[in-house]
């Protein structure tokens, strides 16, 4: 896909976000009864429909407009943490997805912050490597794809574990797109970055040894596959494969 399509089909999925919701009862009805299943809006989908650089099968949700990582993600959370058990708690919610905040603020005793160093729909602007809240603050911390364009991503992963009250949890999400995590600052051209990194605005690839660099700031943390909590026909109805990775962190 060369850089005027890519351009064009992230122009189409912002337009189709802001459409959305106005266009949402004609989407869902034409899509209803499908074969797959969206977990962020709750509804049978006939097809997910191609996106990315180059185009993934089965990626973008034509209702809600979530991606393969939003619907794991979201499945995870349901299955294997403690966000539904009715307890007080305070979540920080970094670079926030808006079908991800529509879900977050309905969950009860669930104090809900966004946040983002650009983006106007946050809540407030951070810069995640200097967050300027006090140790243990968050019960839980949500970070997906945001990492792998912060250039210093360790210091930003050591204030996620500072602010992380103890016994809290972390998702902190990335894509893993190498055998060992790889990166070079000396390249700062965008169409080299989109080379090297695979997006002009990604400053590394992670690899599996993603998780080494959690661990190394003070999290427990486990590398989780989808296949891990979730059947095999599971995956293939809510549109990823079997494989995919689940960060999960913990402070001691």
């Amino acid at each position: 896909m060369n850089v005027t399509n890519n351009l064009q089909q992230r122009l189409k999925y912002h337009f189709d976000r802001l459409t959305q919701p106005f266009l949402q009862p004609f989407i869902k009805s034409f899509h209803m009864s499908g074969a797959y299943f969206c977990p962020i809006c709750s509804n049978n989908i006939r097809s997910f429909h191609p996106y990315g650089d180059p185009p993934r099968e089965n990626a973008l949700c034509p209702v809600c407009k979530s991606l393969e990582r939003h619907r794991l993600d979201w499945a995870f959370i349901q299955k294997r943490t403690t966000l539904f058990d009715g307890s007080t708690k305070r979540m920080l919610h970094i670079a926030p997805e808006a079908s991800f905040t529509r879900l977050f603020r309905k969950v009860a005793n669930l104090d809900y912050l966004s946040a983002d160093l650009e983006d106007p729909r946050a809540m407030i602007k951070m810069d995640i490597t200097n967050i300027d809240f006090a140790d243990n603050t968050f019960s839980i911390i949500y970070c997906s794809h945001v990492l792998e364009h912060v250039q210093e991503d360790i210091k930003a992963m050591s204030e996620f574990y500072r602010v992380l009250k103890r016994g809290g949890w972390a998702l902190l999400q990335v894509p893993i797109t190498a055998e060992k995590t790889f990166e070079d600052p000396s390249i700062t051209d965008p169409a080299e970055r989109k080379i090297y990194f695979g997006q002009s605005d990604h400053v590394r690839r992670y690899g599996p040894d993603y998780i080494n660099r959690l661990q190394s700031v003070g999290f427990s943390a486990e590398d989780l596959k989808a296949g891990d909590f979730l059947s095999e026909a599971e995956c293939d109805k809510m549109g990823f494969n079997i494989d995919r990775r689940v960060f999960f962190c913990r402070k001691p």
